[in-house]
């Protein structure tokens, strides 16, 4: 699913213009992105928590010639699903599984 497809979804079951609703959502992947860069987490409850971790430098290798290179210390956004989230995703697959037997 793409952004686009999510904006004519939550278009269709809310009565909004897909403009509209294109602009709330650019609105709100723009609020995480710059909370997160700010280094606020962001927690949705029954969806999840945003949060932004720090990775140590280390040495990796490059895939394709095997070189060993230093990769410096740098931050990454995490997300981390809620319970609920699991939870939901796990009975609706069981319940899609159940139904194409």
């Amino acid at each position: 699913m793409t952004k686009a497809d999510i904006v004519e979804k939550v278009a269709a079951g809310t009565g909004l213009t897909k403009l509209e609703t294109e602009a709330i959502i650019e609105g709100f992947l723009n609020t995480v992105i710059q909370s997160l860069r700010e280094g606020n987490g962001i927690e949705i409850r029954g969806f999840g928590s945003y949060k932004v971790k720090m990775k140590n430098s280390r040495y990796a290798r490059n895939p394709r010639t095997g070189e060993k290179v230093f990769v410096d210390e740098h931050f990454v956004p995490v997300f981390k699903f809620s319970k609920d989230f699991k939870h939901a995703v796990d009975r609706g697959m069981k319940d899609s599984l159940k139904k194409n037997k």
